[in-house]
């Protein structure tokens, strides 16, 4: 992809004949190139985490020099049973996207990056761009802890089981309306509200 894209630039950059009408030496043409290639890396990033390779965005990026919000454990539903209704903001769980969590110290449509679950493969071969929604709460999720919501089945919780859960990173990526966005969706491109204003709730 950035080979072609190189080469597009490179054609862009440098006609097929000088301004004086005489061809453009082969040489030239791949020294710019060469030159259209290493500025397109520049732009695009590429990690090889755990279970695949991920290309990072600019927000990715942003986000993966950013210190912790939270520190939090990580639980997972009880061998995989899954949700059996709506979430707390009277939404569907999605598998990988829906968290859960103690309202008085992570306020709910809250926004968050995970730089553990980047790049995570999960049972359906998609990789994982590490952001969560915190759109449901529970009796047993007190101060801070976050409960995935992985899908129905032991099987959907193994992905997470790579890593360890004992303490997460967890960064405010913003906030947002509605409910969390579908699979289908772009993450970015979910409605996002306003910041959350944390003032009044517990310190981490």
């Amino acid at each position: 992809m950035v080979s072609a894209l190189a080469y597009a630039v490179a054609l862009f950059v440098m006609p097929a004949t000088s301004q004086g009408g005489d061809p453009v030496p082969y040489e030239a043409v791949l020294a710019t190139e060469a030159v259209a290639t290493e500025a397109a890396a520049s732009t695009s990033t590429t990690i090889d985490a755990a279970n695949g390779t991920v290309t990072l965005s600019d927000e990715l990026q942003a986000l993966m020099g950013e210190d912790a919000d939270w520190s939090a454990r990580v639980t997972l539903p009880c061998r995989g049973g899954g949700a059996t209704g709506n979430d707390s903001l009277g939404c569907r769980p999605i598998p990988m996207r829906t968290l859960a969590v103690d309202p008085r110290r992570i306020p709910r449509r809250t926004r968050l990056f995970i730089p553990e679950t980047v790049g995570m493969r999960m049972p359906d071969g998609t990789i994982h761009d590490g952001f969560w929604y915190a759109s449901d709460t529970g009796g047993v999720i007190r101060g801070l802890k976050v409960d995935f919501y992985t899908g129905h089945g032991r099987a959907s919780m193994r992905p997470a089981m790579r890593f360890n859960t004992r303490n997460v990173t967890l960064i405010e990526a913003g906030s947002f309306d509605g409910c969390p966005p579908s699979w289908d969706a772009v993450p970015s491109q979910a409605r996002l509200a306003p910041p959350v204003d944390r003032s009044s709730f517990a310190a981490p």
